[in-house]
């Protein structure tokens, strides 16, 4: 590499550097809450033609593939939240033959692989704790101790709705309240522990492996997460922290069967106890993903 060369890359790595500290510091600044909140109501109100400009320029902009839909009619759709976590065409998203784990949601990896005793990757300079992330539960952390972990962000582009990696078992839901920072590759890589600070929905299943978790992370103008057995977990927006537990209510659900959904774009953290797992090797940090390719395999 030429002098000139470092120089111009040495250039781009600062501007990059600038770029995410500025989105970084507004991230602080923003009424997040409030703004959450406005943009929630905006989403579930049934404004007719200006609702259904909305989709379309929504389309148009991010792209979406409405051919996939059930409705690929934007007009169909009542309100935003109906369009953002519209059902896809039977067919569109097949589940890969033989795959133990497969890809739960579209998006994009944002880190997968180990879990560094109880300690998480996040970005470079930035991990955070299972504990911390399990809302302080120490003993369903233990669990999960040198096991392996997947971040996956979905965009606003994407298919919102979350299906099972695997078939498995629900033993409980956690609503952790927390921050609302957005959960874009900038923020993950300048705001500390982002995933275990921001508002989340942690479900707890029983698999042929022991227990896995999939937590549903909250994000800036993220109106909702729902799940199928409960519906919306977090309408009324609590400041304490809630526990549900199913032991007793034999909710079985099947590899790639919808468990949840986001109302407007976030991410998703799956947790795996400790037995090796073999990832797909097209997996890297940064690959586009679709929900029902295989995600990995247990050795």
């Amino acid at each position: 590499m030429s002098a000139a060369q470092g120089r111009v890359g040495a250039g781009m790595q600062l501007a990059s550097w600038a770029g995410d500290r500025a989105t970084v510091a507004l991230q602080y600044l923003l009424p997040k809450q409030a703004l959450t909140v406005l943009m929630g109501k905006l989403a579930a109100a049934e404004g007719g033609a200006a609702t259904t400009a909305v989709i379309r320029w929504f389309i148009g902009r991010y792209g979406v593939n409405m051919l996939e839909a059930v409705q690929p009619d934007a007009a169909a759709y009542r309100t935003f939240n109906e369009f953002f976590t519209r059902p896809l065409a039977k067919g569109a998203r097949p589940l890969t033959p033989g795959a133990d784990l497969v890809c739960p949601v579209d998006g994009a990896i944002s880190q997968f692989g180990a879990i560094d005793g109880d300690q998480v990757f996040q970005a470079k300079g930035h991990r955070y704790s299972t504990t911390a992330l399990l809302g302080g539960d120490s003993a369903l952390a233990a669990h999960f101790q040198g096991g392996h972990f997947a971040t996956l962000y979905l965009a606003p582009k994407d298919y919102h709705r979350i299906h099972m990696p695997c078939a498995g078992r629900l033993l409980r839901m956690i609503h952790v309240p927390g921050m609302l920072f957005s959960v874009n590759p900038a923020t993950a890589r300048g705001v500390p522990g982002l995933f275990a600070r921001n508002e989340r929905v942690v479900c707890v299943f029983e698999g042929d492996r022991g227990p896995w978790a999939l937590v549903l992370v909250g994000a800036t103008i993220v109106g909702s997460m729902a799940t199928t057995w409960h519906g919306v977990v977090n309408a009324l927006r609590p400041t304490h922290l809630r526990q549900w537990s199913y032991e007793d209510k034999k909710i079985a659900l099947a590899q790639g069967e919808e468990m949840g959904r986001f109302q407007l774009g976030s991410t998703v953290v799956l947790l795996f106890p400790s037995p090796r797992l073999a990832w797909n090797i097209a997996w890297a940090p940064g690959a586009d993903i679709r929900m029902g390719q295989r995600m990995a395999d247990w050795v």
